[in-house]
């Protein structure tokens, strides 16, 4: 999702220029055409005008190269020349995870490689050629002794939310933004602390450490969000997670009800009364076994939804009804394969979704490099033809 830029208190403007330099390259440019109280009628199932569709995150590397050389216009580059039903999003500012001292800095910088610590503190290494988003390199919690450490980064203070994000936010929800906050994910943000193998056995070895984390992140969180949604309405919600890969989800239900079902629900509970109509949750890979499970706990919104791991868009409508909303959903590799692919693909997907609403159709992730202009241009022809086809039936 696009969402304002936030900058952090303190934060390193020039590090922080040299960490997001590649990612930035990938960068495109937005038209509101559908409005804020639309898409929200459109995502809860209340209405169905139109059917929505966008390009969720653009391309990846060297797709904008290929498409110079292929004589791509300056406005097909930005896809500014694209024409899409899609709502922009404002993020209100409020910090509801991590608030301490900005740790970035940068190690080694190469033609190749970037190595920097973010703004936590944590090493990562940047393989230019083929990524934009560094990997991690370390983590900063290995015992309780270092929870205690980070822990006062997590629990609330003064300054976490804009002195002037009321005023901020009414003159973005007047020009039709949907007005929207994060908050750490229930999974993710235990990886981001204790790393990828401690994530995966913590709730087995240590589950009263995983309780006490996701514990003190709620009460900040929820804290925050309650002091946020005093002063204006919260539309969305958005919970980054990447919980999964191909072959299922990294934390099972029992899991996800153990640790994020009560961290959501004490969140959640506290916007949804005062008019918070979505909670959106992301994350590549096959959830499909721990989708009751987000819904039990408040998810009504779910994105990529990558067919090549078994998320299809047509199945999760049809099995959760009006309950869950999605995005994405359009296998991106069909792009790679040529116009009957594209097409096949899209006729599996389009009618259904436009008949039934609640789909916010798109590639199921970024643009993959290869895909050649005029593959792309197709796909998107065919899909506002078919889109058209189908609502005037």
């Amino acid at each position: 999702m696009d969402t304002a830029s936030i900058k952090r208190p303190n934060q390193n403007d020039k590090v922080m220029e040299i960490i997001l330099e590649e990612h930035r390259k990938l960068d495109i440019t937005r038209k509101m055409v559908v409005k804020r109280e639309e898409y929200l009628d459109y995502v809860t199932f209340k209405s169905n005008n139109r059917t929505l569709y966008r390009e969720t995150l653009g391309p990846l590397n060297g797709v904008k190269e290929l498409w110079t050389e292929e004589g791509a216009t300056p406005d097909q580059l930005d896809f500014s020349a694209f024409d899409f039903n899609e709502a922009l999003f404002h993020d209100c500012g409020a910090f509801t995870g991590y608030y301490g001292p900005d740790q970035s800095s940068i190690i080694s910088n190469s033609e190749t490689d970037l190595y920097y610590t973010n703004y936590m503190g944590i090493k990562h290494r940047l393989i230019k050629k083929s990524s934009t988003l560094g990997h991690p390199l370390d983590w900063p919690i290995r015992d309780r002794d270092d929870w205690k450490e980070v822990k006062n980064f997590y629990t609330y203070c003064e300054g976490r939310i804009p002195e002037n994000m009321a005023e901020i936010a009414e003159e973005k929800r007047k020009e039709g933004y949907v007005i929207m906050a994060g908050m750490p994910g229930g999974f993710d943000e235990i990886r981001v602390l204790l790393g990828d193998e401690q994530a995966l056995i913590g709730p087995y070895l240590d589950p009263d450490l995983i309780h006490e984390i996701l514990d003190t992140i709620g009460e900040t969180a929820s804290r925050v969000l309650d002091e946020v949604s005093k002063q204006i309405v919260i539309d969305e919600i958005l919970v980054h997670e990447d919980m999964a890969g191909k072959s299922g989800p990294l934390w099972g239900p029992s899991q996800v009800e153990e640790f994020m079902l009560p961290y959501y629900q004490r969140c959640f509970n506290v916007v949804r009364d005062r008019g918070t109509r979505v909670f959106n949750m992301d994350s590549d890979g096959d959830c499909n076994a721990i989708i009751p499970s987000l819904i039990k706990a408040g998810i009504n919104m779910f994105h990529p939804c990558e067919p090549e791991s078994n998320m299809d868009i047509v199945e999760l409508l049809k099995t959760n009804g009006h309950t869950l909303a999605v995005e994405g959903g359009i296998d991106k590799y069909t792009l790679l394969q040529g116009k009957d692919a594209i097409e096949q693909e899209l006729e599996r997907v389009v009618p259904f979704v436009v008949k039934h609403g609640g789909g916010v159709l798109s590639l199921d992730h970024r643009i993959p490099n290869g895909v050649h202009l005029d593959n792309y241009l197709y796909y998107l022809r065919r899909l506002q033809e078919i889109i058209a086809r189908e609502r005037a039936n």
